[in-house]
């Protein structure tokens, strides 16, 4: 739907504008167990404080925002203004389904991460370097400054447009839906988008693979290249199940990355995992 059929009052204007300054601490507490997951929920702390009034209300809803998350930083506006009128349909309305939310983020945090690396990390950034460094090397004070206002600028500019832009594509879509089944539709494809990216993920992180072989005659069998012929990445899978498991047992997060670092190496040490 276009964002650009909504209005947004004073006080929406106001709600962009906190969450746009907000959006600056997404990599606070950057760590491997949620990544942004507790910037992000600060980052939403506007919208979560202005829809939500009880405490137990706002808890649920900062819980809901500490799940994994980690895209592009100068992007994330377009993110959290979608997130904040989900946040603010969700107040509105006791049916709507509060898991649609993280399955929005988990599905546009992918694409928004890979348009966003290109543009800031491998275009802009090497041009405002290049500018900055040809005046360093002339022994040019304008060198650092220049490259901090070149890449700045744009940035800035481009944050504060897409948290608008956010909020308005997200309050269009939950007004278009009040009334029918599009949001049990919606909640359906954000769940599948959700589920994919997160698969995505595992199957691009999680590497896991055994150097293992046999020889038979002159022959030397190697396991890993069965395995590969039967199910590609078979090894990497499992022990996403396994770690799955752990965490629906009551593991954390910290002692399954401990689990992993020993098993990795244990497994190198006796030449059975690679």
């Amino acid at each position: 739907m276009s964002s650009e059929k909504t209005t947004l009052s004073t006080d929406d204007k106001k709600l962009v504008k906190e969450l746009f300054l907000n959006s600056f601490f997404l990599e606070n507490c950057y760590n491997y167990e949620r990544q942004q997951g507790l910037g992000f929920a600060l980052a939403m702390w506007p919208a979560i404080k202005r829809f939500w009034h009880t405490k137990e209300e706002r808890a649920a809803a900062l819980t809901r925002h500490m799940a994994i998350f980690n895209t592009t930083p100068h992007v994330v506006g377009a993110i959290s203004g979608v997130a904040a009128a989900l946040e603010r349909e969700a107040s509105e309305n006791p049916e709507f389904d509060t898991s649609i939310i993280n399955n929005v983020k988990v599905g546009l945090m992918g694409p928004f991460a890979g348009i966003g690396d290109s543009f800031f990390q491998g275009t802009l950034r090497i041009i405002a370097s290049g500018i900055g460094i040809s005046l360093c090397q002339q022994g040019s004070p304008l060198g650092p400054i220049l490259f901090l206002l070149i890449f700045n600028i744009p940035h800035i500019i481009i944050r504060y447009f897409l948290t608008m832009v956010g909020y308005k594509s997200g309050t269009s879509l939950v007004e278009g839906a009040r009334g029918g089944a599009i949001l049990q539709k919606l909640s359906k494809g954000a769940t599948i988008v959700g589920l994919m990216v997160i698969g995505g993920m595992s199957a691009s992180m999680v590497a896991l693979s055994t150097p293992l072989a046999m020889t038979i005659g002159e022959t030397t069998f190697e396991m890993q290249s069965y395995l590969d012929q039967i199910f590609p990445s078979l090894l990497s899978l499992l022990y996403v199940f396994l770690m799955y498991g752990c965490l629906k047992k009551g593991m954390k997060a910290t002692g399954i990355l401990l689990m992993t670092i020993a098993i990795a190496l244990v497994g190198a040490f006796f030449g059975f995992l690679a």
